[in-house]
């Protein structure tokens, strides 16, 4: 594919690689009137399959676009960055989920303040800046249909918030010497597809390349959004079903969550030079997640011309096909939990894949509690009372006709009894591959470098040895509600589990290796 050629005039994308930076590089390139500075921080650029082979491999290729390594915070870096451009599209911005004040203000604040002096120093014709709905959530009260003359809060949800609306001033302060302002949009509740943020800033940079245009917008903010405001757990349903999974159904009220997430927080704060990895569950994402935030677009669509370009439902579609790799059918369909019990029978009735066969253990498992705990007899007295009860169960059961007033009643044969010779080299085959694991884990045990299962052992140990101090009535009702919860959960969150696992392994071995040293 050919990159149209642009006339000759430059213009600049810092964060250029930035996901909704991608899509404005390349609306520009397509538009055919500019030539595109990509700016990041990386050393070089590293092109996917997909942009090798698009528009901005061929302008790459061709002259039409040029990477440049610049950090914001480095004045010389931006100035080489800006050299000869007519415009500079700001949309830079560190990963918002760590709530580091000290990155954030350095890059959001010192670095949108560099962009400034180097676009006045260099003669840049004009800057648009994309900054955050989050300037205006305080994370505690719900933002409903607001328009760009929402104040600042008193207090922001987080430093990521607080030093975006630093910059935000900065931008709008220094109107006059060449500046435009502009919200993205991308916001929890009111999502906007990328096209659609990269074509507001499009709409920006006509808009003030004209005279009357820049008398209207410049200095000013705006929304840009898909204007269709939609619940944030409707938008994930969409988005999961889309690829293959069921909707979340089960709510979590925040009172529960946010200690939680206080505690996740606190202890990456102690441990984070350990080398754990910045968790995902925080305060300022569960508010983000928990309130409504929905933003006015009408003063963009009446002062910039701009109008969506891709709907809401076309592009959850694209979003869809986009992800075609995170298809439900392309990950593994058997959990380890449902492995590790034998993928059979009992692995259906522990993992509730059968509720009906679950629900009918459950109810044996009861009658089996009362008769030998809760009824004062003997070990041999309660076992002779339940086959008792088991015989007379299945001789009623062949009793009974095979229709029973319009309900059929399946029989039990006698092969559901017998074990049959494969049935029978599949156990003895169950139990050595068994034994052969045990055998292995305690080889790797014994090499002394296997953290994770060491972490598994341990904790398993730790479990049968507390079940083993209590009391057989207190051992059997702990130890079943542990089995058809634990590996349902396991089964639900195997990722996250395992990930906290390794985290945890990673921090021992970061640990010891720092105790080694200091020794």
């Amino acid at each position: 594919m050919e990159a149209v050629r642009g006339d000759g005039r430059w213009c600049v994308v810092t964060g250029g690689r930035g996901f909704a930076a991608r899509h404005l590089v390349t609306m520009l390139l397509r538009s055919g009137e500019w030539r595109v500075r990509v700016a990041d921080l990386g050393p070089a650029i590293t092109l996917d399959r997909d942009e090798e082979e698009g528009f901005l491999g061929a302008a790459l290729r061709e002259g039409q676009a040029v990477y440049v390594s610049a950090d914001l915070r480095d004045k010389a870096q931006v100035a080489r960055a800006f050299e000869g451009a007519e415009v500079v599209f700001h949309m830079a911005a560190p990963d918002s989920s760590i709530n580091n004040f000290h990155l954030h203000y350095g890059v959001n604040v010192d670095g949108t303040k560099n962009v400034i002096d180097t676009c006045i120093r260099c003669k840049v014709k004009r800057l648009i800046y994309t900054s955050s709905p989050s300037v205006v959530f305080d994370g505690v009260h719900g933002i409903f249909n607001a328009d760009e003359s929402m104040p600042y809060p008193d207090k922001f949800n987080d430093s990521y918030s607080e030093t975006k609306a630093d910059a935000e001033k900065l931008v709008m302060r220094a109107n006059g010497k060449s500046k435009y302002i502009i919200g993205d949009g991308n916001n929890y509740y009111d999502f906007t597809y990328v096209e659609n943020v990269a074509y507001g800033h499009v709409c920006a940079e006509k808009t003030l390349s004209s005279e009357d245009g820049a008398k209207i917008a410049a200095g000013k903010t705006y929304f840009i959004t898909n204007m269709e405001p939609i619940k944030f757990w409707e938008f994930m349903s969409l988005i999961l079903e889309g690829l293959g999974y069921e909707r979340p159904s089960v709510k979590i009220p925040v009172s529960v969550m946010m200690p939680v997430a206080h505690v996740v927080e606190w202890t990456y704060q102690k441990f984070a030079k350990y080398g754990m990895k910045v968790p995902q569950l925080t305060p300022s994402r569960i508010r983000l997640l928990s309130c409504n935030r929905t933003f006015s677009c009408s003063r963009a669509k009446e002062q910039l011309g701009y109008e969506p370009l891709v709907s809401l439902k076309d592009g959850v579609k694209r979003t869809v096909e986009s992800y075609s790799h995170l298809q439900a059918q392309n990950h593994r369909s058997i959990s380890k939990a449902s492995i590790f019990l034998g993928n059979g029978n009992l692995a259906k009735t522990v993992l509730w894949e059968d509720a009906k066969q679950t629900v009918t253990v459950l109810l044996l498992l009861a009658v089996i509690y009362y008769h030998l705990f809760t009824c004062g007899y003997t070990f041999i007295t309660a076992m002779a009372k339940l086959l008792s009860l088991t015989a007379l169960f299945l001789f009623i059961h062949g009793m009974l006709p095979s229709n029973l007033f319009g309900h059929k009643v399946e029989k039990l044969e006698a092969s559901n009894f017998h074990i049959t010779q494969a049935q029978a080299h599949h156990i003895a085959n169950s139990i050595s591959s068994n034994w052969n694991s045990l055998v292995s884990a305690l080889r790797s045990l014994c090499r002394g470098n296997d953290w994770l299962l060491f972490l598994k052992v341990s904790l398993s140990l730790l479990v049968v040895s507390i079940l083993s101090s209590m009391s057989s009535q207190a051992a059997f009702k702990i130890g079943t509600a542990l089995v058809f919860t634990g590996f349902k959960a396991y089964e639900k969150w195997e990722d996250s589990i395992d990930s906290m696992v390794g985290d945890a392994c990673t921090i021992l071995l970061h640990f010891g290796s720092a105790k080694e040293s200091s020794s």
